[in-house]
């Protein structure tokens, strides 16, 4: 691998950069993404049963809080009637909505540096390709100190241009599909999160009112 980088030349190294980057990021989008850390299946259930007479009490929502993404949106709700037990239906969602649109921000963190990273690999491939044709036809240039081709630079000025074109997409496609693969994820979160948020926000108002 390092005889590739190295005969690769100057212009892979911000692919290398780019190769590292988009694997800390999977990573990290992987571990964040988990279903258990997003939205535990069985915890709206568990949360409506705690507060079925009631709105339970600071310590149980500091715990739902600190559960999920999901249990964070809920503990919006019980927060709003705990601060304000009679607080309007409208501002019960908007709290709720809020707390929604945080998760959401977080959920999509780094997306869109993956999505860059798929876009601008094949440019940089494409960048390292030129300037290996630069080589190539600098070598042959007149004057280059050599009455026929230059054997040596010109292999050279090839496999600058090969290798990069190479890498670039070696970068690209993989954070491509993860990025597609997260995208799709979130967006299945998101909605399963806003199905849970809308029933529970139900549950709740049948509390505001009793």
């Amino acid at each position: 691998m390092l005889s590739i980088i190295q005969a690769a030349g100057w212009p892979i190294w911000p692919l290398v950069a780019c190769s590292i980057l988009a694997l800390t990021l999977i990573i990290e989008r992987f571990l964040s993404l988990k279903t258990s850390r997003v939205a535990p299946p069985k915890l709206l259930d568990e949360a409506l049963a705690v507060s079925r007479a009631a709105v339970p009490g600071p310590e149980v929502v500091n715990q739902l809080e600190q559960n999920s993404a999901l249990g964070e949106v809920l503990a919006s709700g019980f927060r709003a009637l705990n601060s304000n037990p009679r607080c309007s239906e409208a501002d019960l969602r908007s709290t709720m909505e809020g707390a929604g649109r945080a998760v959401a921000h977080r959920l999509e963190r780094y997306l869109s540096a993956l999505a860059t990273i798929a876009s601008a690999a094949p440019l940089l491939g494409l960048l390292g390709t030129v300037i290996g044709m630069i080589e190539i036809f600098g070598s042959q240039a007149p004057g280059s100190g050599s009455a026929g081709a230059n054997p040596a630079q010109l292999a050279h000025g090839i496999s600058v241009a090969l290798y990069n074109t190479a890498f670039g997409l070696v970068v690209a496609i993989p954070a491509l599909i993860f990025w597609r693969y997260f995208r799709g994820r979130v967006d299945a979160y998101l909605l399963q999160l806003e199905l849970a948020s809308e029933r529970f926000a139900r549950h709740l108002n049948s509390l505001r009112r009793a």
